[in-house]
């Protein structure tokens, strides 16, 4: 089933080439764990840690997840978690709806519960603010990502990972309640689309 329209429009603009070399190191030890798990016909389990599990883990656990279906790389399950929870902040959800995923928030209250949509007929990505040991998410055999500087130094350790791979991005959050937020927003969210997208397409299932 294909994706929806408009986020497949903006999966084809997506340049991979504009990944500097350093960072396409720093993506391969991502690409490896992958890699490894599709060849030996394991359940491939990325789990997303940053801080508050609000901006950056969310918008890494739905790219490669949604990407990992775009390449039909098989049993990829991604999940998210931060080392205390908050909520997925309101401008993440505005921004992956924008560039085409169809969202629709589940629940109210301080930590809403959003339904994360990127084709009509697959299972959604449930978004929601948790901590990275929560029972939502795996409990080992998992590669835990570390999406954020503070959260890479705050936990060296991760219980149950089987891997641990620090591949952190700046904050959006500094540029909240000024002028440019929707424009910094967006800017991380291609980032992260955009290396995400080279995981994947460096993966043969």
């Amino acid at each position: 089933m294909a994706l929806f329209t408009k986020l497949g429009a903006f999966i084809s603009s997506l340049n991979v080439e504009s990944i500097a070399q350093d960072r396409k190191q720093t993506l391969q030890l991502l690409i490896d764990f992958i890699y490894d798990k599709v060849a030996s016909q394991e359940e491939v389990r990325l789990n997303f840690i940053c801080t508050h599990n609000s901006r950056r883990s969310h918008l890494s656990q739905v790219w490669a997840q949604m990407l990992a279906y775009h390449f039909k790389i098989k049993n990829v399950f991604c999940y998210s978690g931060g080392t205390e929870a908050t909520a997925l902040f309101p401008v993440v959800a505005a921004t992956l709806k924008n560039t085409g995923f169809k969202i629709e928030k589940l629940s109210e209250g301080e930590n809403p519960v959003y339904s994360i949509k990127y084709a009509a007929n697959e299972h959604p990505i449930i978004g929601f603010s948790k901590k990275l040991e929560d029972q939502f998410n795996p409990q080992s055999g998992f590669a835990a990502v570390m999406t954020c500087s503070q959260a890479d130094e705050a936990c060296p350790f991760v219980s149950g990972a089987e891997k641990r791979i620090p591949i952190t991005f700046d904050d959006p959050k500094a540029y909240d309640n000024t002028p440019v937020q929707f424009e910094k927003y967006h800017e991380r969210s291609v980032q992260i689309a955009t290396e995400m997208c080279y995981v994947f397409s460096k993966i043969k299932s």
